[in-house]
């Protein structure tokens, strides 16, 4: 999709390379992930025990690259136990210019989450999806509470070649299906495109944000799913794909839930924040 005149002023040097680079990782190791699934049944924390409540604000859930919502279940039914409006992203397939999947179905998904809840929102990404959020959050900052990326490679898409060689794939079927729709640099670091530009700013300091990485990741280079900053910075075991079902990852989910709306709660100790015609009251 082509640039809309969103632009920020207020630049940081978040991306460290605009080029897909080819990085040597273990990816058979990936399928270690079943393992991950099966413990986290067996977790204490996965039947909300020992964990902070919500506040019953909206989570929106986003795939990881090539994935769809479906394999999200678990986090989402979770989230849902443990206090929280979970809702799944709408994607049925994360192949797609990210621009498109953000005004076509992610913004639609937003703002019934908006509606039901009537507060800001928290956004969870995985992979790709994280960084889609990231995005999102720099272009909304008004509806987001927090961002919450796991294994997402915001500063630099350097990944296994086999994951290369499928975004390019993608790529030649973006530029196909949507022609003069997308810019000629779509699927890239390289794109002018909302959706890149966004991710070159600073997050917003209303934005509470979490990266969450394991240094054993088998898809992604795992340096470049770091903020640099050691306060938004976690570090895990296990898989890049089991990030979506590792109980310390969940744990970590739970606390910085829990800590931005202890610090919403501070901000607004009195009303309920209503959003109308689009904007925010408090009655």
């Amino acid at each position: 999709m082509r640039r809309t005149s969103v632009r920020s002023e207020n630049r940081a040097p978040n991306v460290l390379t605009r080029d897909h680079h080819a990085a040597n990782l273990p990816i058979l190791s990936e399928i270690l992930c079943a393992a991950e699934l099966l413990m986290l049944h067996a977790a204490p924390i996965y039947y909300g025990l020992g964990t902070p409540h919500g506040d019953g604000s909206g989570v929106v859930l986003i795939p990881a690259f090539l994935c769809p919502d479906h394999y999200l279940f678990p986090l989402h039914k979770w989230l849902g136990r443990i206090g929280y409006e979970s809702f799944l992203s709408g994607i049925n397939f994360n192949a797609e210019c990210p621009n498109l999947l953000i005004k076509r179905c992610l913004n639609e998904t937003m703002e019934k989450a908006l509606a039901k809840t009537g507060r800001r929102i928290h956004l969870i990404g995985h992979s790709l999806g994280g960084i889609i959020a990231r995005s999102i959050a720099a272009q909304r900052p008004q509806d987001i509470a927090s961002v919450i990326t796991l294994g997402a490679p915001f500063r630099g898409t350097v990944a296994h070649s086999s994951i290369l060689r499928a975004a390019e794939t993608v790529r030649q079927r973006i530029l196909k299906e949507h022609g003069t729709g997308v810019l000629p640099t779509c699927y890239t670091g390289r794109c002018t495109c909302d959706f890149v530009d966004s991710l070159q700013r600073n997050m917003p300091s209303s934005v509470l944000e979490t990266a969450v990485y394991t240094a054993d990741d088998g898809v992604v280079d795992w340096r470049y799913c770091r903020t640099e900053n050691p306060e938004s910075d976690f570090a895990v075991s296990g898989t890049h794909i089991g990030l979506a079902f590792n109980s310390s990852v969940y744990t970590i989910i739970a606390n910085r839930l829990a800590k931005t709306h202890c610090a919403e709660s501070k901000r607004k100790p009195k009303g309920v924040r209503l959003r109308l015609g689009g904007k925010w009251a408090t009655t």
